[in-house]
């Protein structure tokens, strides 16, 4: 089976490390909403930061355009959500390895 370009953008974002953390953005719950335009094949990505004020998102942004861009040729528009992170957002077994649970 195929995977959907929503699917091979997501998994392409698991190469966008939190350098603080050590985890994705994926496993970490950073990335909020995907979107994909059927009629412009560009997609817009939200997404949030483990604290407001990361030392890290400006790079962590960039990190996700350029990877983004290399699944969606068309482009991909990053915005920051306003949702605040918590732990409870992670994929279930990421936290294991940092403690958390």
């Amino acid at each position: 089976m195929i995977a959907s370009k929503e699917e091979q953008l997501m998994e392409s974002l698991r190469s966008v490390i939190d350098p603080e953390i050590g985890l994705n953005i994926v496993e970490l719950g950073l990335v909020r909403n995907l979107e994909l335009d059927s009629e412009s094949e560009a997609a817009k990505i939200t997404m949030i930061l483990t604290t407001p004020f990361c030392p890290y998102g400006p790079q962590l942004i960039d990190q996700v355009r350029i990877v983004g861009n290399q699944v969606i040729p068309a482009g991909v528009q990053v915005e920051l959500g306003t949702e605040l992170w918590d732990p409870s957002m992670m994929e279930e077994g990421a936290g294991g390895d940092w403690g958390l649970f």
